[in-house]
């Protein structure tokens, strides 16, 4: 029994000087970063360009949406439809739920609308940089 504990132990401690060893030479054997990698971990401002047009599109998609009348689905109006209608039911649970989910809903036109003031700065940004991808 006594061998036993010898032998496992010595194994336990075999196996972690081999995973530190193992560790400190992978440490050491990494190589250094390439050119096109350093070149990659800017501030992505290549990639924003060239994905400012569609995101452009999404935005004025979300802000149809949120703006749209009550057969929307997903717009302001609709909600509130639904919730005069849970109120003139009696169901103030369902009341409460579709406010809280209302005034979120509300929240984000001004955000979106910003969005798209910030991203018509960076199209701006992007033409002048000669960056032909964003339009």
């Amino acid at each position: 029994m006594r061998t036993r504990s010898i032998a496992l132990s010595s194994v336990a401690v075999a196996t972690a000087l081999l995973g530190v060893a193992g560790t400190a030479a992978a440490v050491d054997s990494t190589p250094a970063p390439s050119a096109s990698a350093k070149a990659r971990t800017g501030d992505g401002a290549q990639a924003l360009c060239k994905r400012a047009p569609r995101i452009e599109k999404r935005l004025h998609r979300a802000l149809q949406r949120l703006q749209g009348k009550e057969g929307v689905r997903g717009s302001v109006a609709r909600l509130e439809k639904r919730v005069s209608k849970a109120k003139a039911a009696g169901h103030t649970e369902i009341e409460t739920f579709l406010n809280h989910k209302l005034t979120h809903r509300k929240s984000l036109v001004p955000m979106l609308q910003q969005r798209q003031k910030d991203l018509a700065k960076v199209a701006t940004w992007c033409r002048t940089q000669h960056n032909a991808a964003s339009s």
